[in-house]
Protein backbone atom coordinates (compact mmCIF):
# COMPACT_ATOMS: atom_id res chain seq x y z
CA UNK A 1 0.00 0.00 0.00
CA UNK A 2 1.25 3.47 -0.88
CA UNK A 3 1.72 5.89 2.01
CA UNK A 4 0.80 9.53 1.39
CA UNK A 5 2.17 12.55 3.23
CA UNK A 6 0.72 16.00 2.47
CA UNK A 7 2.72 19.11 3.31
CA UNK A 8 0.84 22.38 3.69
CA UNK A 9 2.09 25.84 4.51
CA UNK A 10 1.84 29.47 3.50
CA UNK A 11 3.47 30.70 0.31
CA UNK A 12 7.15 31.03 1.22
CA UNK A 13 6.95 28.53 4.10
CA UNK A 14 9.60 26.37 2.43
CA UNK A 15 7.34 23.34 2.03
CA UNK A 16 8.48 22.54 -1.53
CA UNK A 17 12.18 22.88 -0.72
CA UNK A 18 11.77 20.75 2.42
CA UNK A 19 9.98 18.01 0.49
CA UNK A 20 12.50 18.10 -2.38
CA UNK A 21 15.43 17.67 0.00
CA UNK A 22 13.78 14.76 1.83
CA UNK A 23 12.87 12.99 -1.44
CA UNK A 24 16.38 13.53 -2.83
CA UNK A 25 18.00 12.09 0.33
CA UNK A 26 15.65 9.09 0.16
CA UNK A 27 15.38 8.65 -3.62
CA UNK A 28 15.18 4.87 -3.29
CA UNK A 29 11.93 5.00 -1.32
CA UNK A 30 10.27 8.46 -1.51
CA UNK A 31 8.83 10.41 -4.42
CA UNK A 32 7.82 14.06 -4.14
CA UNK A 33 5.29 16.05 -6.14
CA UNK A 34 4.63 19.74 -5.77
CA UNK A 35 1.07 20.64 -6.68
CA UNK A 36 2.40 23.90 -8.10
CA UNK A 37 5.04 22.11 -10.19
CA UNK A 38 2.50 19.61 -11.53
CA UNK A 39 0.21 22.47 -12.56
CA UNK A 40 3.08 24.60 -13.96
CA UNK A 41 4.27 21.60 -16.01
CA UNK A 42 0.81 21.39 -17.55
CA UNK A 43 0.94 25.14 -18.33
CA UNK A 44 4.41 24.74 -19.89
CA UNK A 45 3.14 21.90 -22.09
CA UNK A 46 0.99 24.44 -23.93
CA UNK A 47 -2.06 22.17 -23.70
CA UNK A 48 -5.60 23.50 -23.56
CA UNK A 49 -5.74 22.33 -19.95
CA UNK A 50 -2.50 24.27 -19.34
CA UNK A 51 -4.00 27.46 -20.75
CA UNK A 52 -7.01 27.11 -18.44
CA UNK A 53 -4.73 26.49 -15.44
CA UNK A 54 -2.56 29.51 -16.32
CA UNK A 55 -5.60 31.78 -16.30
CA UNK A 56 -6.01 31.00 -12.59
CA UNK A 57 -2.37 30.69 -11.46
CA UNK A 58 -1.31 34.00 -13.02
CA UNK A 59 -3.74 35.83 -10.73
CA UNK A 60 -2.90 33.78 -7.63
CA UNK A 61 -6.32 32.11 -7.66
CA UNK A 62 -7.15 28.45 -7.05
CA UNK A 63 -7.28 26.17 -10.06
CA UNK A 64 -10.73 24.50 -10.42
CA UNK A 65 -11.28 21.52 -8.14
CA UNK A 66 -11.73 18.83 -10.78
CA UNK A 67 -8.47 19.79 -12.53
CA UNK A 68 -6.40 19.83 -9.33
CA UNK A 69 -7.84 16.63 -7.88
CA UNK A 70 -7.41 14.86 -11.23
CA UNK A 71 -3.78 16.03 -11.40
CA UNK A 72 -3.05 14.86 -7.83
CA UNK A 73 -4.81 11.50 -8.17
CA UNK A 74 -3.02 10.86 -11.47
CA UNK A 75 0.37 11.63 -9.86
CA UNK A 76 -0.35 9.29 -6.92
CA UNK A 77 -1.57 6.49 -9.21
CA UNK A 78 1.56 6.71 -11.36
CA UNK A 79 4.04 7.23 -8.51
CA UNK A 80 7.08 4.98 -8.93
CA UNK A 81 7.61 4.67 -5.15
CA UNK A 82 5.39 3.60 -2.24
CA UNK A 83 6.04 6.70 -0.10
CA UNK A 84 4.62 9.84 -1.66
CA UNK A 85 5.04 13.41 -0.47
CA UNK A 86 2.78 16.04 -2.04
CA UNK A 87 3.20 19.65 -1.05
CA UNK A 88 0.78 22.50 -1.56
CA UNK A 89 -2.33 20.37 -1.24
CA UNK A 90 -5.05 20.77 -0.10
CA UNK A 91 -5.53 24.52 -0.48
CA UNK A 92 -9.27 24.56 0.08
CA UNK A 93 -11.88 22.70 2.08
CA UNK A 94 -13.30 21.42 -1.22
CA UNK A 95 -9.90 20.04 -2.29
CA UNK A 96 -9.52 18.38 1.11
CA UNK A 97 -12.97 16.80 0.93
CA UNK A 98 -12.50 15.65 -2.67
CA UNK A 99 -9.20 13.93 -1.84
CA UNK A 100 -10.71 12.40 1.30
CA UNK A 101 -13.55 10.93 -0.79
CA UNK A 102 -11.07 9.54 -3.35
CA UNK A 103 -8.93 7.99 -0.60
CA UNK A 104 -11.95 6.44 1.14
CA UNK A 105 -13.10 4.84 -2.11
CA UNK A 106 -9.89 2.84 -2.65
CA UNK A 107 -7.39 0.66 -0.78
CA UNK A 108 -4.12 1.35 -2.66
CA UNK A 109 -3.19 4.60 -0.88
CA UNK A 110 -3.36 5.61 2.79
CA UNK A 111 -3.01 9.17 4.05
CA UNK A 112 -0.43 8.86 6.83
CA UNK A 113 0.02 12.50 7.82
CA UNK A 114 -0.59 16.12 6.92
CA UNK A 115 2.46 18.15 7.90
CA UNK A 116 1.89 21.88 8.36
CA UNK A 117 4.98 24.08 8.04
CA UNK A 118 4.14 27.09 10.20
CA UNK A 119 5.52 30.55 9.42
CA UNK A 120 4.23 34.02 10.22
CA UNK A 121 2.75 36.13 7.45
CA UNK A 122 5.68 38.57 7.82
CA UNK A 123 8.26 35.81 7.25
CA UNK A 124 6.27 34.41 4.32
CA UNK A 125 6.03 37.84 2.69
CA UNK A 126 9.74 38.54 3.14
CA UNK A 127 10.69 35.16 1.61
CA UNK A 128 8.31 35.34 -1.36
CA UNK A 129 9.00 38.94 -2.31
CA UNK A 130 12.72 38.42 -1.68
CA UNK A 131 12.96 35.48 -4.10
CA UNK A 132 10.78 36.99 -6.86
CA UNK A 133 10.95 33.90 -9.06
CA UNK A 134 8.28 34.94 -11.48
CA UNK A 135 5.33 37.12 -12.36
CA UNK A 136 3.31 35.65 -9.49
CA UNK A 137 5.80 36.91 -6.88
CA UNK A 138 4.58 40.47 -6.34
CA UNK A 139 2.81 42.12 -3.39
CA UNK A 140 -0.70 42.00 -4.84
CA UNK A 141 -0.47 38.35 -5.88
CA UNK A 142 1.27 37.42 -2.61
CA UNK A 143 -1.52 39.06 -0.57
CA UNK A 144 -4.11 37.14 -2.59
CA UNK A 145 -2.22 33.83 -2.24
CA UNK A 146 -1.87 34.39 1.52
CA UNK A 147 -5.59 35.09 1.83
CA UNK A 148 -6.39 32.01 -0.27
CA UNK A 149 -4.16 29.97 2.08
CA UNK A 150 -5.43 31.38 5.37
CA UNK A 151 -9.18 31.44 4.65
CA UNK A 152 -9.77 27.65 4.86
CA UNK A 153 -6.82 26.86 7.15
CA UNK A 154 -8.70 26.49 10.45
CA UNK A 155 -11.22 24.11 8.88
CA UNK A 156 -8.45 22.08 7.21
CA UNK A 157 -6.51 21.89 10.50
CA UNK A 158 -9.66 20.85 12.36
CA UNK A 159 -10.52 18.13 9.83
CA UNK A 160 -7.05 16.57 9.84
CA UNK A 161 -6.79 16.90 13.63
CA UNK A 162 -10.05 14.91 13.90
CA UNK A 163 -8.44 12.18 11.78
CA UNK A 164 -5.39 12.33 14.06
CA UNK A 165 -3.02 12.97 11.13
CA UNK A 166 -2.09 16.66 11.51
CA UNK A 167 1.52 17.37 12.54
CA UNK A 168 2.87 20.92 12.83
CA UNK A 169 6.49 21.94 12.32
CA UNK A 170 8.07 25.34 13.05
CA UNK A 171 9.10 26.69 9.63
CA UNK A 172 11.01 29.69 10.96
CA UNK A 173 14.28 27.84 11.59
CA UNK A 174 17.14 26.80 9.32
CA UNK A 175 16.29 24.59 6.37
CA UNK A 176 18.53 21.91 7.86
CA UNK A 177 16.64 21.88 11.17
CA UNK A 178 13.23 21.80 9.48
CA UNK A 179 14.19 19.09 6.99
CA UNK A 180 15.80 16.98 9.71
CA UNK A 181 12.69 17.11 11.90
CA UNK A 182 10.33 16.47 8.97
CA UNK A 183 12.40 13.58 7.63
CA UNK A 184 12.62 11.93 11.07
CA UNK A 185 8.87 12.34 11.49
CA UNK A 186 8.11 10.80 8.08
CA UNK A 187 10.47 7.89 8.71
CA UNK A 188 8.85 7.29 12.11
CA UNK A 189 5.52 6.81 10.31
CA UNK A 190 6.72 4.32 7.69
Amino acid sequence: MKKLFLIIGAPGSGKTTDAQLIAKANADSIVHYSTGDLLRAEVASGSEQGKIINGFISKGNLVPLDIVVGTIVNAIANAPKDIIIIDGYPRSVEQMQALDEKLKSQTQVRLVSVIEVEVSEAVARERVLGRARGADDNVEVFNNRMSVYLTPLKEIESFYTSLNVLHKINGERSIEAIVSEMEQFIKSKI
